[in-house]
C-alpha cells in the first residue's frame, strides 16, 4: 500500500475568510485496525454481495467493522466533523479531525466496494461516504428481501412429501427454512414442525395424531429421528403385507385343486 500516511494540502479558505483562516499541513496516519481490516476483508467476506445474499453479507460486514471499531462510520453514529474550528482569538483554522475522518471513511468505502458484485456497484459508485453506501443498500434490498421471504414461506406452507423419501423431504424443508433465514426472515421451530406434519401423506395419519396430541414439546431433531423410524416401520410393514399377499395368491389354486380332488 506504500506510504500509509497522508498529508492535508493547504486548501484555500472560504470566500470572505482569507485573512482569518489559518492553514497548516496535517499528517494523517492510517490506524492499525484499519490496515488490518483492509488487508483481511477479502478473506473474511469471501462472497460478493448479490441480490439473494444481502442479509448474510450485511451481517458479516457489520461484525467485521464493529470488531475493529468502525461500525459508527456505517450507521452514521460517527459523523463527519466540521471543516473549520474557531480558535480562542476568533480565527478559523482547519479541523485536524476532518482529515483523519475522511481518510478512514474513504478507505472503508473502498473496502465495501471490494465485496460488492459488478451488477450492484453502479447504484453506489457516485456516493461519497460509507454511511450513504450502507443506507442506500439497505433501502434497496429491504423490500426485495421481504418479498422473497413471503414467497419462500408460501413454498414451505404448500410443500408435501408426495413420493419423496423422508430424507429428501426433510432436506427440502431445511433448505427452505435456511433460505428464509438467509433472506432476513424469521421462523419458529414450532412453525417448522407444523409445516412438516402437514406435508406428510395419509399413511402417516396415526403418527400425526400422536405428535399433535403429545403433551410434551418435541424438538426438530427428535422429530426427524421419529419420522425416519416411522418410514422404516412403514416400509417393513409394506414388504410383509406384500409377501403375505403373494403367498396367499399362490396358495389359492392349490387349495382349489385339492378341494376339487376330494369332490
Amino acid at each position: 500500500m506504500g506510504d500509509l500516511s497522508a498529508s492535508t494540502p493547504n486548501t484555500p479558505p472560504p470566500a470572505g475568510l482569507t485573512s482569518d483562516v489559518t492553514t497548516t499541513s496535517i499528517d494523517v496516519v492510517i490506524p492499525p485496525t484499519l490496515k488490518f481490516l483492509l488487508a483481511n476483508i477479502k478473506n473474511v467476506i469471501n462472497v460478493h454481495l448479490l441480490l439473494e445474499n444481502y442479509p448474510t453479507w450485511r451481517t458479516a460486514i457489520y461484525k467485521l467493522f464493529s470488531t475493529n471499531h468502525f461500525s459508527g462510520y456505517l450507521d452514521g453514529n460517527i459523523l463527519c466533523p466540521p471543516k473549520h474550528l474557531l480558535t480562542a482569538n476568533g480565527q478559523l483554522t482547519l479541523n485536524p479531525q476532518l482529515s483523519s475522518w475522511s481518510l478512514i471513511d474513504q478507505n472503508l468505502s473502498m473496502a465495501l466496494f471490494s465485496t460488492i458484485s459488478q451488477s450492484i456497484l453502479p447504484y453506489i459508485l457516485n456516493l461519497d461516504t460509507s454511511a450513504s453506501i450502507w443506507r442506500t443498500l439497505e433501502q434497496r434490498f429491504y423490500s426485495t428481501n421481504l418479498s422473497r421471504v413471503i414467497q419462500l414461506k408460501n413454498e414451505l406452507h404448500s410443500l408435501s412429501m408426495q413420493n419423496k423419501s423422508m430424507t429428501d423431504y426433510l432436506a427440502s424443508i431445511k433448505s427452505l427454512v435456511d433460505s428464509i433465514r438467509a433472506a432476513g426472515g424469521t421462523i419458529d421451530n414450532e412453525d417448522v414442525l407444523h409445516y412438516i406434519i402437514n406435508g406428510l401423506p395419509p399413511s402417516y395419519q396415526s403418527f400425526k395424531t400422536t405428535i399433535r396430541s403429545s403433551l410434551q414439546p418435541i424438538s426438530l431433531d427428535d422429530l426427524y429421528s421419529l419420522l425416519r423410524s416411522e418410514e422404516v416401520h412403514q416400509s417393513t410393514d409394506a414388504i410383509r403385507d406384500l409377501s403375505f399377499s403373494t403367498a396367499s395368491s399362490t396358495d389359492a389354486p392349490t387349495a382349489l385343486f385339492s378341494n376339487r380332488g376330494r369332490g
